[in-house]
């Protein structure tokens, strides 16, 4: 089990000689979503049975992650990744998925960072040091346990009152399995040692094949086209030959590719609506963020792949056990960090100071980006371009439980076409699990606007994009 620290153990007023002022701080408040966000309309009652049960996420106005994860935005590089990963004078490591350039934006990729950071930390250090980790999520732990059980004296500071960040497992009684609040799968399994992981703690996954079902709003189901994918290749195409990265939204304007016909098809859908639906389907969901956000040089195009693997008894006990034995000081905020070649200190939220050799930062790049916590001195350049030229993303969900099954659908996953659902992609549990669940997907502006609304409306709004796929009314007799 995590070990509770008890703060006089590790809270010093300085380290090595090196001082830290007496600051009064205090946790910052919860972030103000932009006010420049277009207002839609409440959506009015919806034919869909009420569930059960519903959970649901707000990634961007978490003060302690500020989104979901990082993407490619306009003018940011790959290589801009591995200048965040790099050590500052063999004192600060840093680790987490945005630091990952091959696994971005993913469980693996932050595992993998974690691993990397403590690597780089026993290069750098001598045996029985005292190594900080800021970050309880999977980064964090990682580092942890493979820095205690190389024998270094290791200390967790999270700000929550529980491990995991985005990692957020609900286990209770009222569902009939475990709920991820934040990311539900193995990406690209078999490529990390995470799958071995998995197997070993008996967390059970389950293959997510690529069947999926497109409805209109009328409820008609049909194939998708290759018009949005197409319309995007050749954006993408255009862009690669521009002197400097452009916008996906951008790259669709210019190289001529977004011109398509409204003209509805037989189904009532046009070219313009499958170019959208490739849009909010697949580009929004991959990096949380608008097209007019995204690189066009570097976001991907895919979304998931034939190899991924759904998380089915809980991503938590990967944290739970990586974290196993560790002196965690958890609901402290750091406000500042101090460095120099003699050691570090940690200024928490409460004035209170905690004292180190080294420190490992798995900070989110979201909150990293608010300055909420100060580097003394500052990071070097390449690190602070790092942070502002990469984007953050936000992707929220909502969990539906419901009596029973109101639709007659056998796909796993569910995609709209048409209309102005905020919720245009679904997965349908019942052939993972049998159980009548539904876990709903949000991102980019929609995701942003819904997180300013209570849970009512924000119901709502699932439960009115989940209309095309009510099963017919039975023919009366």
């Amino acid at each position: 089990m995590v070990t509770a620290m008890k703060r006089r153990t590790f809270l010093i007023g300085s380290v090595s000689g090196l001082s830290v002022l007496a600051l009064t701080a205090c946790v910052p408040p919860s972030p103000t979503p932009s006010s420049t966000l277009t207002p839609k309309p409440s959506p009015t009652a919806s034919l869909v049975p009420k569930p059960a049960m519903m959970r649901r996420t707000s990634w961007s106005a978490d003060p302690f992650a500020r989104g979901s994860f990082s993407f490619p935005a306009v003018g940011a590089t790959p290589e801009q990744r591995d200048a965040l990963s790099k050590p500052v004078q063999d004192r600060l490591f840093f680790a987490g998925e945005a630091t990952s350039p091959d696994f971005p934006g993913t469980v693996q990729g932050a595992r993998e960072s974690g691993l990397r950071a403590a690597r780089e930390v026993g290069a750098a250090a001598t045996a029985g040091e005292r190594i900080a980790v800021i970050g309880a999520g999977i980064a964090g732990l990682s580092a942890a346990r493979a820095l205690q059980d190389a024998g270094f004296d290791v200390v967790v500071v999270e700000a929550r009152d529980r491990i995991g960040g985005r990692i957020n497992t609900v286990s209770d009684k009222k569902w009939p399995f475990p709920i991820e609040l934040g990311p539900s799968f193995v990406r690209h399994s078999g490529q990390t040692s995470l799958d071995e992981e998995l197997i070993r703690l008996g967390v059970a996954t389950a293959p997510f094949g690529r069947t999926v079902e497109t409805r209109t709003p009328a409820g008609l189901v049909v194939p998708v086209p290759d018009i949005g994918p197409q319309a995007v290749a050749a954006a993408l195409a255009w862009a690669v030959d521009q002197p400097a990265d452009v916008s996906i939204a951008r790259a669709l304007a210019d190289s001529g590719a977004s011109k398509l016909s409204t003209t509805d098809a037989d189904t009532g859908i046009s070219d313009t609506d499958w170019l959208d639906h490739e849009i909010a389907a697949v580009l929004d969901l991959n990096a949380g963020a608008s097209v007019d956000l995204q690189s066009a040089w570097y976001t991907s195009t895919v979304l998931g792949a034939d190899d991924d693997r759904i998380v089915l008894g809980g991503f938590s006990t990967l944290v739970t056990d990586a974290a196993a034995g560790i002196d965690l000081l958890d609901s402290s905020v750091v406000t500042r960090l101090a460095y120099s070649d003699e050691g570090v200190s940690l200024r928490l939220g409460n004035g209170e100071s905690l004292g180190a050799d080294r420190v490992v930062v798995t900070i989110p790049l979201g909150v990293l980006k608010t300055k909420v916590m100060e580097f003394a001195p500052p990071l070097p350049f390449a690190h602070r371009g790092a942070i502002a030229a990469l984007g953050v993303g936000t992707l929220d969900k909502i969990w539906l439980q419901f009596d029973q099954p109101f639709w007659d659908t056998e796909a796993p996953l569910w995609t709209t076409v048409g209309g102005d659902g905020d919720f245009k992609v679904w997965i349908n549990m019942v052939p993972l699990t049998g159980e009548p669940v539904l876990m709903g997907l949000v991102a980019a502006e929609s995701a942003l606007r819904l997180a300013e609304v209570d849970d009512d409306e924000f119901l709502a709004a699932a439960l009115a994009s989940l209309e095309p796929f009510l099963a017919p009314a039975p023919t009366p007799k």
